[in-house]
């Protein structure tokens, strides 16, 4: 069948953060393309508008909540039930034609309902879930958490991960490959157009940013490991003098970084304007003459790179296999070897010295976004498409 499609949604995301801009954007592009999307959640996104890091609104109990990570553990296993009752509640109302579940660390409530209405189930994975709590020794009940992901992994009719080198290890954790499609993240075009492009000349002057400068944008939420320090290496360089990194978004590595820059007689140069307000975060990405992603984990799909390929602005990002899934070095973006200043700052050079090069690499990234269709448009005719492949496999 080819649809509309009645969809079952369940997440379990407290926090407002990427995690959630994926399920607002996707449930969007569902309910743009005719079909029907139920939401259910312990804190529903769907509702809420699209935001660079925290939504301004007050923030729910639950995601308030702080405590223990034996305790908060505790929880997740015991919603597993609650989200269970809510789950077939739901599907009595609606009749899905499937569950659509994000995966979430001892959950397998989307599998025990698909299962028990007899609609297939299609298991979002953004993340080796076990593997990283583990690696961050954040996990408190290891053998039943390990033994849930791959009851789920294994049962679930369509394994969308964000990236192949993700999908890889979501197979030695219990997928079957047969059942594997690689879904990344993506983007909104729309949100790049004329408004923002004009609005974007009005950011710059009111930073006292004037048309010689060259900004490279990092948007998110900063942590150590982000490495950020490593444009601080390239900044006092003989020729980057008209480089200004531009910040926007909060975290811990902020202030640190503020502090370094201060002392090294940076300070003018970094600027850290915190949280952007959703709907004027594209005129300040557009804003840039470049975009950084200075690391990023070994199997993740950062919002970060699909939001600027769609703004034609050129990007600087690691050189890694589950980038390179999406970019080219030196066609749609620019690489460099991870960690290394020394090669970005060689990266770097290339974008600030070459104008030109700059805006057709640029432009070059927003041609391969939109002829691969790395938007949310894009993802969510790739999830009805999966589904209807599983319909049509069935026998009647």
């Amino acid at each position: 069948m080819n649809g509309p499609y009645r969809i079952l949604y369940h997440h379990r995301i407290r926090s407002d953060d990427g995690q959630a801009v994926h399920v607002r954007e996707l449930i969007g592009a569902l309910r743009e393309q005719g079909h029907t999307v139920h939401e259910c959640a312990l804190v529903p996104k769907s509702a809420g508008g699209r935001s660079a890091a925290r939504d301004a609104a007050p923030r729910g109990l639950w995601q308030r909540l702080r405590l223990p990570r034996a305790a908060t553990e505790v929880l997740e296993i015991l919603y597993d039930r609650a989200g269970r009752r809510r789950l077939a509640q739901a599907a009595r109302e609606l009749r899905p034609h499937f569950v659509y579940e994000r995966h979430a660390l001892h959950c397998r409530s989307g599998l025990d309902v698909a299962r028990a209405f007899g609609v297939p189930l299609l298991l979002e994975v953004n993340s080796p879930m076990v593997t990283e709590m583990q690696r961050l020794g954040s996990l408190c009940f290891p053998a039943r958490a390990r033994a849930t992901e791959r009851a789920v992994l294994a049962g679930a009719d369509a394994v969308l991960a964000v990236t192949a080198v993700l999908g890889g290890m979501l197979v030695q954790a219990g997928a079957r490959r047969e059942r594997l499609h690689v879904v990344g993240n993506g983007a909104d075009p729309r949100r790049y157009g004329a408004d923002a492009r004009a609005a974007a000349a009005a950011v710059r002057a009111r930073l006292g940013l004037d048309d010689g400068a060259f900004v490279l944008g990092f948007v998110g939420y900063a942590r150590p490991w982000h490495r950020l320090d490593l444009l601080l290496d390239v900044l006092g360089r003989p020729g980057f003098g008209a480089v200004v990194l531009l910040l926007m978004g909060r975290g811990p590595a902020i202030e640190p970084l503020l502090a370094a820059a201060a002392a090294r007689g940076l300070g003018a140069r970094v600027r850290a304007l915190g949280d952007v307000p959703a709907e004027l975060l594209p005129a300040h990405v557009l804003a840039c003459d470049g975009a950084l992603i200075p690391a990023i984990n070994e199997y993740a799909s950062p919002l970060k790179l699909f939001d600027s390929l769609a703004a034609g602005v050129p990007t600087l990002a690691p050189d890694q296999p589950n980038l390179r899934e999406t970019v080219r070095d030196g066609d749609s973006a620019l690489l460099f070897t991870p960690g290394s200043a020394d090669d970005l700052a060689r990266q770097l050079g290339r974008l600030v010295h070459d104008r030109t090069f700059a805006r057709a690499l640029g432009a070059a990234g927003r041609a391969a976004l939109d002829a691969h269709e790395w938007t949310w448009a894009g993802n969510a005719a790739r999830v009805a498409a999966i589904y209807a492949a599983l319909a049509a496999a069935v026998p009647r």
